[in-house]
């Protein structure tokens, strides 16, 4: 057995009992410790966490970006893998970290992993998310900019290079979840959008989701994924058309408020 690398695991987490094991287990072998932040979980997901081995911290909820800074501050290690509760690393790809260790690990500042997304026990083949370049792999000084939905690293003049290390992600129990899910990250973006200003023409929103369609299932061949991924990617063009009608609508109620 290998002894775990000089790499610090953290994961935020609210009520992921079901699925907290899984990602944790992934990174036992890899990571020298294991951070858990939770927000308030009800349904014994620190108990499991503590079980495995993990640090587990309280932290009430103050948005993704600043749980997962919040989560990076307590790394001891100068490197840093960060998964969400709903992923894991399957064996082959936690060998392929332990060798980026043994070789190029310091010829980079952050590297990107290749994230498959799983759809109701479907992991994708095509479209933009069955291999999806994500920053999880970083130096501890790295921190998410402070933006409330789809938080991302900032790399700004940092040495970023892509690996070929899969990340899998199961990103929904069931599709009304994961529906319940990108209206509130649509919700989000469009009080974050209309805080800055900014305007939506009445057609954007159809144009934005039919474009998101075209992109995914014919031209990134998602349709090879069948009902999964026509379902997946309807959701997602749903999700687009969304975010812009709930901008459109905070626009005319800002109007009729003038």
């Amino acid at each position: 057995m290998t002894e775990p690398l000089p790499l610090s695991g953290v994961v935020i987490t609210f009520n992921e009992a079901d699925r907290i094991a899984r990602c944790i287990g992934s990174m036992r072998g890899l990571c020298d410790e294991i951070i858990v932040l939770d927000s308030g979980s009800t349904d014994g997901t620190t108990g499991i966490a503590q079980s495995l081995g993990a640090h587990v911290v309280h932290r009430d909820w103050d948005g993704f970006a600043r749980q997962k800074n919040a989560a990076i501050e307590r790394a001891r290690h100068r490197w840093v893998l960060l998964l969400d509760a709903d992923e894991w690393l399957e064996p082959d790809a936690q060998q392929a970290v332990q060798r980026l260790f043994a070789g190029e690990l310091e010829s980079a500042d952050c590297w990107l992993l290749l994230r498959r997304t799983h759809f109701l026990g479907h992991p994708l083949r095509a479209g933009s998310f069955a291999r999806e370049p994500v920053h999880r792999l970083f130096r501890s000084p790295l921190r998410h900019a402070d933006v409330p939905v789809h938080e991302y690293l900032d790399v700004t003049g940092q040495r970023v290079r892509r690996s070929e290390i899969v990340l899998e992600h199961d990103t929904a129990r069931n599709a009304d979840e994961y529906r319940s899910k990108l209206d509130g990250y649509a919700q989000l973006w469009a009080q974050a959008q209309a805080a800055r200003g900014r305007r939506a023409s009445a057609g954007r929103g159809l144009l934005a989701a039919a474009m998101y369609l075209l992109k995914n299932l014919l031209l990134r061949g998602g349709l090879v994924d069948g009902r999964a991924g026509l379902v997946f990617h309807g959701l997602h063009a749903r999700y687009v058309f969304r975010k812009y009608a709930l901008l459109r609508a905070a626009e005319v109620t800002r109007d009729v408020a003038r």
